[in-house]
């Protein structure tokens, strides 16, 4: 089994970011499964270019994107992705999309293809706090989920695709009074189980325990 890890460049006013540091830090193999990294861009329709890329040259069976959410305290596997791009802010080459289909031909919504509720009980197994997110918001997270969806349910049908978002690192918040951050190596350490646990449910179904949430 091959899974690619992405993670992302630093963005915003940030000179880091916690996804790609975490992903460069993971070991070469999990359970048994070939850990492919890729670090992407953070621009609206180029990430997916790289991904799309990266999944012609390599036999992948699994993509986990993974993201910054400056201000959530817990490793978060997110549940869904939206067919659109609302940027609160402009991607790093200055795009800023409102209101924009991020597939004309697409879905509205594409639910992840991963053992969500899995993952989350691995990551707590560990001792780190997650939890299910039902929003990966409308910035390019958000995007690169829903188009590595699209892409699995139309071009590259044996991938399964989906994202978890990270916290803050404690260099970040220094300037960010009140925000949470996570080290790190726990931070590396929760997206391990994470993996872990995709291999183990592979070809199985989620766990069918409470992760909803009343709002």
């Amino acid at each position: 089994m091959k899974i690619l890890v992405t993670g992302f460049d630093p963005f915003g006013q940030d000179t880091m970011n916690p996804a790609i540091e975490a992903v460069k830090l993971l070991p070469e193999t999990i359970k048994g499964a070939e850990i492919v990294k890729l670090e992407i861009p953070t621009v609206f329709g180029k990430s997916a270019a790289v991904v799309k890329e990266r999944l012609q040259q390599h036999d992948i069976d699994y993509v986990l994107h993974v993201g910054q959410a400056g201000g959530r305290f817990d490793l978060t596997p997110e549940r869904v992705a939206i067919n659109l791009d609302d940027a609160r802010i402009p991607d790093n080459d200055g795009n800023q999309p409102i209101d924009v289909p991020i597939q004309t031909t697409g879905e509205a919504a594409y639910f992840s293809q991963h053992p969500v509720k899995a993952m989350v009980t691995a990551i707590k197994a560990v001792g780190l706090p997650a939890s299910v997110s039902n929003s990966a918001g409308t910035f390019v997270c958000n995007h690169i989920m829903y188009q590595s969806l699209f892409m699995a349910h139309t071009e590259f049908k044996t991938v399964k695709a989906g994202f978890i978002h990270v916290p803050f690192l404690p260099e970040q918040v220094v300037e960010r009074p009140g925000m949470p951050a996570m080290s790190l190596a726990d931070i590396t350490r929760g997206l391990e189980a994470a993996i872990g646990a995709i291999v183990e449910f592979d070809g199985q179904p989620d766990l069918a325990i409470i992760g909803g949430q009343t709002h």
